[in-house]
């Protein structure tokens, strides 16, 4: 028997992952996948089918050999005798596909990874920029700690520094 204890947990669990925004994305794009599929399918049907049917019957659908004679069809389209391939139907549903394809990658994969290069060149500059500002931050800082070690040591050439013969040397390398 299942303990009380462990219900909400389970509750909590089913809750969050519902709440997670992956999922709900998911059943957007399902819900908007099943509409454009609408779509697509009526413009076969309704313009790809009539242009293909210029060359033979009007519909895609009808389109079959016969793998085993003789192939006969009632009116119904249905086969009384004979194992027809109904190639016409899968040509209709390859162009389904080739069109959908091509609507997704033209109007939503190849817009939106434009939009991500121009917004990563955008950043790249950005930090390019703030990189540049940073090593001259940088370099003048390194350029006031030499001047200050400079001028402790007394070697320094500035206002206040102590040079020529009378000021006090730094030891060299070897300690002179």
């Amino acid at each position: 028997m299942v303990s009380e204890k462990n219900d909400p947990s389970l509750w909590e669990g089913f809750k969050a992952f519902l709440m997670r925004g992956n999922v709900i994305d998911l059943a957007v794009a399902v819900v908007i996948g099943a509409a454009f599929t609408n779509i697509v399918n009526s413009v076969v049907k309704g313009v790809i089918n009539p242009l293909v049917g210029a060359f033979g019957t009007k519909d895609l659908d009808h389109y079959s050999s016969c793998l085993k004679s003789p192939c006969q069809m009632n009116d119904a389209g249905e086969v009384t005798s004979g194992i027809p391939i109904m190639w016409g139907t899968v040509l209709s549903a390859t162009l389904s596909f080739v069109i959908t394809a091509a609507v997704v990658y033209f109007l939503m994969v190849l817009p939106m990874a434009k939009y991500l290069a121009r917004q990563a060149a955008r950043k790249a500059a950005k930090e390019g920029t703030q990189e540049v500002l940073e090593l001259s931050e940088l370099e003048v800082l390194k350029e006031i700690r030499d001047a200050l070690v400079a001028q402790q040591r007394g070697t320094g050439t500035g206002p206040g520094s102590a040079s020529g013969p009378d000021a006090p040397q730094s030891p060299g390398p070897d300690g002179r």
